[in-house]
């Protein structure tokens, strides 16, 4: 029997040798997987890998080096198979590996250890076929080598697979109920509105011959005092007790306090009725501005944390879009921006409350840009001064259930969704700026006419 040593044998198993057993996941590395780490010098006998192959049937091969260089690999597969030719014990069992290593010698696949497990797979079955099932050498740093084992690479991306179409089972399914559930709070909103809208109606419709008809019974009343030289007592009671002078000075202001609310009620149905429509299946043009304002009334309750909101409209020409799924859009980028802003507010309040200067403050501003066929499309810019997006995460913002809010207050799929619809829905463009200290800037760009979105031209400017 040939004898070795074990001194330069070593196997990385701080994970274990069971993929099973192994905490994968999406961006898992080769670092996560089992690499052997087995060097042994070309001027060392064959005999002597034959014995290592012998004890250790899991190798799938050897690190080769020369006075501490790394030359390159030999796999179990192509040194069994040349020593079971015929004289091949005889020829290479007694001398240097260095020349087997000359007929052995194929193109080597060496990857960086932080290379993605998907992305090593990929490439390793790119390979030719007599190179497939050849080990990996894993380059830990510029003079350390392992091997890992082909066949534990492919286990390890099957797993990764599955959690892939798991993940995505998950997201479409999440996907559905986020938006079945926007379908259904539209349809009970368009509900509830239009059982406010009737009542709202008979109020404002009717608050002019209120007005008009207390008006003309004050004039009235005027007229009777004027001819009335003496008044009786009965009279100069019923006027003490009705306090009859503060009356005719406090009624008009009643009714013009009931008119301003039932003015800015039937606003907030119309803006409602708006967001209720996120079933609509054709497009219809819409005033976005029109939109913008029913969006920010629904969310003025929010925005009396002394946000200021700062309008900049241009002047722009009806849009061809779905009213209600844009409102949505803005819905969430602007709620987003108000969190933000509040965060922030909390933040410098606590820090000191008395020398901040900062002020919350969101800036809407809408325009016309022109497209490369000179087509108009529509900009709008919802801008916080709030704290901004770290850029690392800035390419992951429009992915399904990313989130930077706590556990409960954040689904993820608000800005996911956003996206979709502006650019899936509307052949638009959500556009993020974002800079820590400055703020955040999201651009929602949009076609006037439905045509344009499926022409080649795009928004410049």
């Amino acid at each position: 029997m040939l004898a070795v040593t074990d001194k330069h044998l070593g196997l990385s198993t701080a994970r274990g040798n069971d993929l099973s057993n192994r905490d994968l996941h999406l961006e898992s590395t080769l670092e996560d997987l089992t690499l052997y780490e087995f060097e042994i010098d070309v001027g060392e006998p064959g005999q002597e890998l034959a014995k290592e192959f012998t004890n250790n049937p899991l190798m799938p091969g050897a690190i080769l080096k020369d006075s501490g260089k790394f030359v390159g690999m030999i796999s179990r597969r192509r040194f069994l198979e040349h020593l079971s030719r015929p004289y091949g014990i005889e020829l290479f069992s007694r001398r240097p590996l260095e020349k087997l290593y000359h007929f052995v010698e194929t193109e080597l696949s060496v990857f960086p250890s932080n290379t993605l497990v998907v992305m090593a797979a990929r490439r390793s079955l790119e390979r030719s076929p007599e190179l497939l099932y050849e080990p990996i050498v894993v380059q830990l740093n510029s003079c350390d080598y392992r091997l890992l084992d082909v066949h534990q690479l492919l286990v390890a991306q099957s797993q990764i697979h599955e959690l892939t179409t798991k993940m995505l089972h998950e997201q479409t399914r999440s996907h559905m109920i986020q938006t079945e559930k926007m379908a259904s709070l539209g349809r009970m909103v368009a509900g509830l509105a239009h059982e406010i809208k009737n009542p709202i109606n008979c109020i404002w419709g009717n608050m002019g011959f209120l007005a008009n008809y207390s008006q003309d019974l004050l004039d009235l009343l005027a007229v009777y005092e004027g001819e009335i030289d003496r008044e009786t007592e009965a009279i100069v009671e019923k006027k003490e007790e009705v306090d009859l002078d503060f009356l005719k000075q406090d009624l008009p202001k009643i009714l013009g306090t009931v008119r301003v609310a039932a003015e800015r009620l039937t606003k907030m149905v119309g803006g409602m009725q708006n967001f209720s429509h996120m079933d609509e299946t054709t497009r219809k043009p819409a005033d976005l501005h029109e939109c913008l304002d029913s969006t920010l009334l629904i969310l003025e309750n929010r925005l009396k944390y002394e946000i200021e909101v700062v309008k900049q409209y241009d002047e722009l020409p009806l849009v061809e879009c779905y009213s209600g799924q844009l409102s949505q859009v803005f819905t969430n980028i602007i709620s987003n921006a108000i969190d933000a802003l509040l965060d922030q507010l909390e933040a410098t309040q606590a820090a000191s409350p008395e020398n901040s200067s900062w002020k919350p403050r969101i800036e809407i501003e809408t325009k016309i840009r022109e497209s490369s066929n000179s087509q108009p499309w529509v900009s709008v810019c919802i801008r916080d001064n709030g704290p901004g997006i770290p850029k690392e995460i800035q390419q992951r913002i429009f992915q399904n259930f990313f989130t930077t809010k706590p556990v409960g207050k954040g689904t993820g799929l608000g800005l996911a969704i956003s996206n979709e619809i502006v650019k899936e829905k509307h052949g638009g463009r959500l556009n993020l700026k974002s800079e820590p200290g400055w703020g955040t800037q999201f651009e929602i760009v949009l076609p006037v006419s439905s045509s344009e979105c499926h022409s080649t031209g795009r928004a410049t400017g």
